[in-house]
């Protein structure tokens, strides 16, 4: 287990570095100076050029990514240009808004979704197989911010039952804190719920034709011990490999949501960012999304040992 841990982090060592590099450079082929936008356009060229000094844009480019490359080995990720505050710790902060969206809606997917098109392999062409496909499409061709957007619309503004504008952290005050997350976590939830619908099905239906499947109803175990004991765990893998892909996918996309609901997650502080070219806010983010990208994947590597002995995580 041991060797396995350190040989899978030692392997995203180059991949890591490739999208420090990526990033760091294409940030800088965007137009606009970080150092105009913030001080307006009514400053001067020698205060431009004192600031640029100050933020070290003045360096090659070369240079500047030696410098950040340094300061990130030592886990000083620099200052935010735009909001004078460290990038690490805010990282972490909006990272806390972002996963109290993601997470939820994830688990949710996963607890309905599975179920679901077991249940629709099962019973393959039949009504019920036909109505959780029909459901898992059109989930799917519903973009996440118009999903979104009708959401709000309709239990928000409509309803009145949940609030449509601002953020209450949870930890301020749990029960307001959870009315801002519903809207947002239903719409993951739902969008998600096609693509688990369909991987799950896809690969149950592929267990279900196994040969050790026809010997369990020879044996005359009835329909559902079959698809507790014998199927559910070995076509989990696969459904559990597409899990982990959502996960790391919601983390770094999810900067919509947040922009429908004006949540100050993750995806909203990369936006603003990008607009104030703060260059450190942003190559901090990407590196960090990398980087649980990294880490989501050895979790999932982990857990599909657990659920598919032919795997070992060794």
């Amino acid at each position: 287990m041991g060797r396995f841990l350190i040989s899978r982090f030692a392997s995203a060592i180059p991949t890591l570095f490739l999208v420090a590099v990526t990033v760091f450079t294409l940030i800088r082929l965007v137009p606009g100076d970080p150092a105009a936008l913030l001080l307006g356009d009514q400053a001067d060229a020698a205060d431009i050029a004192a600031l640029r000094e100050r933020l070290g844009l003045d360096l090659s480019v070369v240079d500047q990514f030696l410098i950040w490359g340094r300061n990130i080995l030592m886990g000083d990720f620099g200052q935010s240009i735009w909001l004078d505050e460290p990038v690490l710790p805010l990282i972490l902060e909006r990272f806390m808004v972002s996963i109290q969206i993601v997470l939820p809606a994830v688990l949710l997917a996963t607890v309905v979704a599975v179920p679901a098109g077991i249940i629709a392999a099962a019973r393959q062409n039949s009504v019920t197989d036909i109505a959780f496909v029909g459901l898992a499409t059109v989930l799917l061709s519903i973009p996440t911010f118009w999903l979104g957007l009708l959401l709000l619309l309709f239990f928000g503004l409509n309803m009145g039952w949940f609030p449509v504008v601002g953020y209450v952290s949870v930890t301020e005050n749990p029960m307001t804190g959870l009315l801002y997350l519903v809207l947002p976590v239903t719409t993951l939830f739902l969008h998600e719920l096609g693509s688990v619908i369909r991987m799950s099905r896809a690969s149950t239906l592929e267990v279900l034709r196994l040969e050790y499947i026809t010997h369990a109803r020879a044996k005359g175990l009835k329909e559902s011990t079959i698809l507790r004991r014998h199927v559910f765990k070995n076509a989990f893998g696969p459904t559990l490999t597409l899990l982990g892909l959502i996960l790391g996918n919601l983390l770094g996309g999810i900067a919509v949501i947040e922009t429908v609901f004006t949540i100050p997650g993750l995806g909203r502080l990369m936006i603003d960012a990008i607009y104030a070219r703060d260059y450190p806010v942003i190559q901090g983010c990407m590196l960090f999304i990398a980087f649980v990208y990294v880490v989501v994947n050895v979790v999932i590597d982990l857990l599909y040992s657990f659920f598919d002995p032919k795997v070992t995580a060794s």
